[in-house]
């Protein structure tokens, strides 16, 4: 072989190794700013994301300072949320000034090797904050769609100045940065919008509480005036009232519990004492006995409605509790032509608020029948499987179609289209209701430390909301029995309960 070729062997042996060692490089670039990316977009906490930000870059750009400037609109200003030795919101600069400005105006990146000769560079950020910055590194963060709403900054690169390759792995790591930002604004609209609800729904109980007392006084009274005087032909309209104002008092006390905390508040207490004398000051034709009934009666009812101790927690026997549980519903469900199978491993028990144990498995059997046509049937099951029961609710009703299944723990929500909605009495198919007892069992789960799933098929021949059922197999079109109904639809709720042997305590 010639010297020649022989060198020119050597070469090209060479020049693949410096490729194999720069693809290798930019897989491992690729391969970490895939992990940081996932770091960073995992938290929605704008108090935790920033430092998260500014550690991660600097780890990945090996630079002495990262910073991230969002552009605030209505001051039309650029703001850094964290800075070394300065507090949050403290570093403001109008949105033109500086080497972030000129990128968040010109939406292009920028890298300055040499800060103070560039005419750009603002000074006065230096000045506050104690840093000396030598190069800068800048890239614009440019959402979805298709604004920026700020930029990132890597300073005072360790080794050397900035290249294009330090430009390619930001502009990378910029994406991620952006959508952590988005989401964490986004969380926080949410929060204020969920507190705003709260406010909302909690002003509703309130005002809903004292007239709805006084209006099922006054009906009693009514009622009682009634048959002394032995007048008749009313008693239908008054048991209309007294039903759908019963239907009202059960909303605002599905309310109430959604709302409240773990204990009462001085506030709460003292609301209860008003609206317990406004009822007896309403009362003052009846003699001082009667007043003394009717406030007792009426503290009966508010302690209905408010004591959910979360404290008060006690072993509780499974199968002992849903056998309570299903015979109310039989009974409560009056003439419906429906088959109740249950099936409970004996001798589990759990250590939790009973209170909250039944509402929840009412609240979600009362849904169960509502939901399954007659000559149907429900099954009720519970079983324990490690460290947990199981409680599981199953109907083959119509089901839920898979638009609504993302709204049913939102509270106030019913799967009928608002068109077809109506109100019925509790336990008659297609009831309608306040949707109430399934986010109350949602906030429940999460505040006791238990959790609620659900599965559910709509019926293939009914597959939208506005289409429905007949409420009976027998009128039914499309099957022909029970069985084929039966394995048309349906739908799934299952509690999952921590065993008494672990120790479960509620989290507030």
């Amino acid at each position: 072989m010639k010297i020649s070729d022989w060198l020119n062997d050597k070469k090209r042996t060479v020049g693949r190794r410096a490729e194999d060692f720069l693809v290798r490089e930019s897989i491992d670039h690729q391969r970490l700013l895939l992990y940081v990316g996932q770091i960073i977009t995992s938290e929605m906490n704008l108090d935790v994301l920033f430092p998260l930000i500014m550690e991660q870059s600097n780890s990945i750009m090996d630079t002495q300072r990262s910073s991230v400037f969002l552009h605030d609109a209505k001051s039309d200003e650029l703001w850094s949320l964290v800075a070394t030795d300065v507090k949050r919101n403290e570093i403001r600069i109008p949105a033109t000034y500086g080497i972030a400005g000129w990128v968040f105006q010109h939406r292009v990146p920028a890298i300055v090797n040499d800060s103070y000769s560039d005419p750009r560079f603002y000074r006065e950020v230096d000045q506050k904050t104690g840093f000396h910055t030598k190069n800068i590194l800048c890239v614009p963060l440019i959402n979805r769609e298709k604004a920026c709403i700020g930029t990132l900054e890597a300073l005072n690169k360790n080794k050397g100045d900035f290249n294009d390759g330090d430009l390619e792995l930001m502009t990378s790591m910029s994406h991620y940065v952006t959508i952590a930002v988005e989401n964490s604004r986004l969380y926080e609209e949410l929060k204020s919008m969920n507190k705003a609800k709260e406010r909302v729904i909690d002003h509703l109980s309130h005002e809903l509480k004292t007239p709805l007392s006084l209006i099922s006084a006054t009906m009693e009274r009514i009622s009682k005036k009634l048959d002394h005087a032995q007048i008749g032909g009313l008693e239908t309209s008054v048991a209309l009232v007294r039903r759908n104002v019963n239907r009202l008092l059960r909303l605002q006390k599905e309310i109430t519990d959604i709302l409240k905390g773990s204990s009462e508040e001085k506030a709460r207490i003292t609301t209860l004492i008003e609206d317990a004398l406004s009822l007896v000051e309403y009362e003052t034709e009846i003699d001082e006995g009667q007043k003394r009934a009717v406030l007792e009666q009426v503290c009966r009812h508010l302690e209905a409605i408010y004591s959910i101790d979360d404290d008060r927690k006690e072993r509780i026997a499974i199968s002992a509790c849903l056998d309570s549980i299903c015979r109310e519903a039989v009974k409560a469900m009056g003439q419906r032509e429906l088959e109740i199978v249950t099936n409970f491993d004996r001798g589990i028990e759990v250590f939790m608020n009973r209170s909250v144990l039944e509402k929840v498995c009412s609240g979600i059997l009362r849904n169960a029948i509502e939901n399954t046509p007659d000559q149907g049937q429900f099954e009720v099951s519970a079983g324990g499987a490690g460290n947990s029961v199981t409680i599981g609710f199953r109907d083959y009703g119509v089901g839920i179609t898979p638009e609504n299944q993302g709204l049913i723990f939102t509270g106030f929500f019913h799967t009928l289209d608002t068109n077809y909605y109506t109100s019925k009495e509790p336990y008659q198919f297609n009831a309608g209701g306040t949707g109430a007892d399934l986010l109350r069992a949602k906030v429940f789960s999460e505040r006791c430390g238990f959790s609620i799933e659900f599965e559910s098929t709509r019926c293939r021949h009914i597959p939208e909301d506005t289409q429905l059922c007949p409420g009976s197999i027998s009128a039914c079109r499309f099957v022909r029995g029970k069985a084929e109904c039966l394995s048309t639809g349906g739908t799934v709720f299952s509690l999952m309960i921590p065993l008494a042997a672990t120790g479960t305590t509620c989290v507030h």
